[in-house]
């Protein structure tokens, strides 16, 4: 039983960083790769395909979380939120936390209990990490389709909170909603005017 976890949401300006750790199960699951490659309508196929036959768990940091512990620190607590979601699920440890990436949260989060492995590209190389890249994209994704209807001003709809010329314009016109990224410079260079 070894999960995959990665996250999606570091580098937009607005919205949470959400994690997802994912144990694959039983018939395997054609197409998983790094969702950064895929296009959203395969991606949501995967996803749904993920849910339904594999162990996952999400997890994420809030805004506020980020702005006060920084982005690095709250992915850290994204992914540990993420493990423990998936621990609830199976009712147990897995064996081992296959992470994206070249740093863990081990020894980093006090919460984390887990042996881990960091592997740069392995959304791109390890299933069970490609698995959690969908999973993460598509949940995030949902958040800032929502987060749309309530802040329509700023296209969240259209780039899910990245720094787009568009959203920096919209950044400008109607400066930082309460789902900004205050300890972002475009932000917080924002909120000075």
């Amino acid at each position: 039983m070894i999960a995959g976890v990665d996250e999606a949401g570091r580098g937009p300006l607005a919205g949470p960083v959400v994690a997802a750790a994912v144990i694959l199960c039983g018939k395997d699951i054609r197409g998983l790769a790094d969702s950064k490659v895929l296009k959203a309508d395969k991606r949501a196929i995967l996803a749904t395909r993920i849910h339904a036959r594999c162990h996952v768990g999400i997890g994420l940091a809030s805004v506020a979380e980020i702005d006060s512990i920084n982005i690095f620190q709250a992915t850290m607590l994204a992914m540990t939120r993420a493990m423990e979601a998936l621990c609830a699920v199976i009712g147990c440890d897995p064996v081992e936390a296959l992470i994206d990436g070249n740093l863990t949260p081990l020894g980093r989060r006090p919460e984390w209990r887990w042996p881990a492995r960091a592997i740069v590209g392995g959304d791109a190389t390890e299933r069970c990490i490609s698995a959690a890249s969908i999973v993460a994209k598509q949940h995030r994704d949902a958040l800032m389709l929502a987060e749309h209807e309530c802040h329509p001003a700023y296209g969240f709809c259209r780039h899910k909170g990245y720094g787009t010329p568009e959203h920096l314009a919209a950044l400008r016109t109607h400066g930082p909603s309460p789902l900004h990224r205050r300890s972002f410079a475009p932000v917080a260079q924002m909120a000075l005017f």
